[in-house]
């Protein structure tokens, strides 16, 4: 017969102080707060399974004890396991994804026929285009592809070899807007090109390793085969507004280090230098900006916003085509919304169209997939008649 001085009976009653504890600990600290004991929320509800799930799930975040533990074990899953939760792929050394982008790039592409109209994008951009047709308009549709989708080798070691892998749904969504005769900037293409061409020297990333979105050198190649393309197509014609360049590095901690929401992880890392481009104009040397009265209208998501609305402010895509085509542009910018919310935002300003040859709209690629509301049309407020349509109707 055992004793209870025996070691085992130590360790059990041990496990048993701290079972006990942990719920003690936490009725004191709530019943102090005043806010109820949450372990009876059990018995407000109907015990679905639903019900249930959603009362662990509470259980789970809200106890001070899983408070205090969660930081560390996400810290140790992050440093022995390589492991960035629900929202981060750790790449190789100082590279870091999006995992929501990389699910979307792995995804089977579904048949247009099967897609639901307010998640197909290339129904809302012909419905888009045609309305701005209307007006006089023309669109071009900037697709950024996203970071993964440039530098696989960065994800994996295994994939050393590969530069750049289009998605199955985004070949599907670019081979119908070229059958539908939409006019796009191909930056697959371009970045792509970039890479090879660099495999012999020393490559300047066209994406930041800790953020999801590109560096200051993805925003160059980007708006100068934009320019190109507007150029080529004679919608455009260069202006007459010289601007230049002037350095303006910053430090950033990327975003996705921040979706990882563990301030210990990120007290661990260094911010990464970034050798931006501010965009002045030559004439005063003041930091570019937009105008109302310009010819064309960049719309997008928070590729359009990074430099150029935060720091170092007029050194970001917008800036660069301005310099590019030698004027001002106008923009409206909605972060994560590049799909469907700036568009809407647009339809509730209708004077940012106001003389407007061109829109530019740009969004990242996973957003053919997962973009914030999906792709619904958007109407936009009766156009006014152009001379050609005010000849027609009326006979002129």
């Amino acid at each position: 017969m055992r004793r209870f001085s025996d070691p085992n009976w130590a360790l059990i009653f041990l496990f048993l102080g701290i079972v006990g504890t942990v719920p003690l600990i936490q009725m004191l600290k709530e019943v102090r707060q005043g806010n109820g004991i949450s372990a009876f929320e059990v018995f407000s509800g109907w015990p679905t399974a639903q019900n249930l799930r959603a009362f662990e799930r509470s259980m789970e975040s809200d106890t001070w004890a899983a408070q205090l533990t969660r930081r560390w074990l996400q810290f140790a899953h992050f440093a022995w396991l390589k492991d960035g939760g629900e929202k981060v792929v750790v790449g190789t050394p100082e590279w870091y994804f999006y995992k929501p982008g990389l699910k979307y790039m792995l995804a089977r592409p579904e048949t247009a026929h099967t897609i639901e109209a307010s998640k197909d994008p290339v129904s809302a951009i012909l419905d888009f285009r045609d309305q701005l047709a209307a007006r006089g308009i023309q669109l071009l549709v900037l697709p950024v592809p996203n970071k993964e989708s440039i530098y696989p080798d960065r994800l994996t070691s295994r994939a050393e070899t590969w530069h750049g892998v289009l998605a199955p749904r985004t070949q599907e969504v670019l081979e119908r807007l070229r059958a539908a005769s939409v006019e796009f900037v191909d930056l697959f293409k371009e970045f792509t090109a970039a890479r090879m061409q660099g495999l012999s020297t020393p490559e300047t990333p066209l994406y930041l390793a800790q953020d999801t979105h590109w560096s200051p050198a993805g925003v160059a190649l980007a708006a100068q085969a934009a320019a190109r393309r507007l150029t080529a197509l004679g919608w455009i014609r260069p202006g007459h507004t010289d601007y230049s360049e002037k350095a303006a590095p910053v430090q950033r901690l990327g975003d996705i280090l921040h979706m990882m929401q563990a301030p210990l992880i990120e007290r661990g890392l260094k911010s990464e230098s970034v050798s931006s481009v501010q965009v002045v104009r030559s004439d005063n040397g003041q930091p570019y900006q937009d105008e109302a009265g310009a010819e064309i209208l960049v719309l997008g998501d928070s590729f359009m916003r990074i430099y150029q609305q935060d720091e170092p402010n007029a050194a970001g895509f917008i800036a660069h085509l301005a310099k590019e085509l030698k004027q001002p542009m106008m923009s409206l910018v909605n972060d994560g919304g590049g799909s469907t919310l700036v568009r809407e935002e647009l339809c509730g300003q209708p004077a940012f169209l106001k003389n407007k040859k061109v829109v530019l709209w740009e969004f990242v690629e996973r957003d053919i997939g997962i973009g914030l509301k999906g792709w619904r049309r958007t109407a936009l407020p009766s156009a006014p008649l152009t001379p050609d349509s005010r000849a027609e109707k009326f006979g002129d």
